[in-house]
């Protein structure tokens, strides 16, 4: 297993912007212990629907927050209050913002030591994700739109996340994908690509990739699938599918531990052009796990290679080494992002000469397209 150090992206372990940690689902009225990031957290909801993530561990004695079904403070339904959570040990409770502010059995000044950390959140698209940074600033990246997730009257299926679980695998490997127009054929079944690039854009990177496929378009010449994949930071993929159905897919990978992910699937599909009938949200869901197949492809490969620290790289390969500059700049001080983005921005054509008719014109406009960020 390869870390970051090994791959030589920077100072930092573990890359900078938003990822994905739970399903919306997965949080009910009870707080939820997770791991990312080599940390242990609690995540749960205050008593306004809020979604809240804090450090796990009570400064007191050390108690996890989240799991607990036996303390009477659980029993009692203190667990959460209001927007803060207690420590089912003794009751020490905290507010979102990590400052205790109620010691139960004291009228004496609360300690300043007794803080846990907290990271900001957000709920979209069936979703919760954190930003994460390790020099602890504000986010500088947006969190995507997901604008299709309220289009269910224009026929738009919702998503359901499909989850890979953790994956011994360094996110880099991941993001290589993006230059990887050599795996389309063998793992994929893409045949006769008509165009392939990268568009570097700051804080995003897209791919556009046209090809025949062996299964999934009809036999004619001139019969192409297309994909416009981008990835907004270093962990949400997402690629808009055309097709008979126009669909949304989703690929979001969070470190758990240094060289360690965990990976979850979706995909939106406009399957009407009113609100689905349920027959149309099944037709959807077989489309979904069309796609969720198509990513096991890959996974099966990440899972049983050997870390590519470097890469033998050929002239007819994608840029490779163009995707993991872009990428390194969420592993070093946000004050160095302009020069890695300055060294990369740019369209890089690898096959054909011009985006076909219907490709997307300019990355820059996908906010406007998915009804800004």
């Amino acid at each position: 297993m390869a870390k970051t150090a090994d791959y030589e992206l920077g100072p930092h372990m573990f890359p900078r912007g938003w990822f994905l940690v739970a399903r919306s689902d997965e949080l009910t009225d009870k707080p939820i212990a997770l791991r990312y990031f080599g940390q242990d957290m609690a995540l749960y909801r205050g008593q306004s629907g809020t979604p809240h993530l804090v450090e796990a561990y009570c400064p007191h004695m050390g108690a996890h927050l989240a799991p607990n079904a036996t303390s009477y403070i659980v029993r009692d339904r203190e667990h959460v209050q209001g927007e803060s959570i207690r420590c089912p040990f003794h009751g020490w409770r905290f507010g979102p913002d990590g400052r205790c502010d109620d010691i139960p059995y004291s009228s004496q000044a609360i300690p300043k030591a007794a803080c846990i950390r907290s990271w900001t959140v957000a709920e979209r698209a069936g979703a919760i994700w954190m930003w994460y940074d390790e020099e602890g600033g504000a986010p500088d990246i947006p969190l995507p739109a997901f604008a299709e997730w309220d289009a269910q009257d224009a026929g738009w299926v919702r998503w359901r996340f499909d989850d890979f679980g953790t994956l011994p695998a360094h996110p880099v490997e991941i993001v290589d994908n993006m230059a990887d127009l050599r795996h389309m054929d063998p793992i994929h079944g893409s045949r006769g690509e008509t165009y392939f690039d990268n568009e570097f854009v700051d804080h995003r990177v897209s791919q556009s990739f046209w090809a025949g496929h062996r299964t999934l378009v009809d036999d004619s010449p001139d019969a192409v699938l297309s994909s416009e994949a981008f990835y907004t930071g270093p962990a949400i993929l997402q690629a808009r599918l055309g097709g008979q159905h126009p669909s949304l897919m989703l690929i979001a990978h969070t470190p758990v531990e240094d060289g360690v992910i965990r990976m979850h699937h979706a995909l939106m599909v406009k399957i009407a052009d009113t609100r689905p009938s349920e027959e149309q949200k099944a037709s959807a869901r077989d489309y979904q796990e069309a796609s969720r197949l198509a990513l096991a492809q890959d996974v099966e490969i990440w899972l049983n290679k050997r870390p590519a620290r470097t890469i033998l790289q050929i002239p007819t390969d994608g840029p490779f080494g163009r995707v993991r500059t872009w990428y390194r700049q969420f592993y070093n001080p946000r004050s160095d992002a302009a020069t890695f983005r300055k060294r990369v921005n740019g369209r890089d054509v690898r096959v054909g000469t011009a985006r076909p008719a219907g490709a997307l014109i300019d990355i820059r406009r996908e906010e406007e397209l998915t009804g800004g960020f």
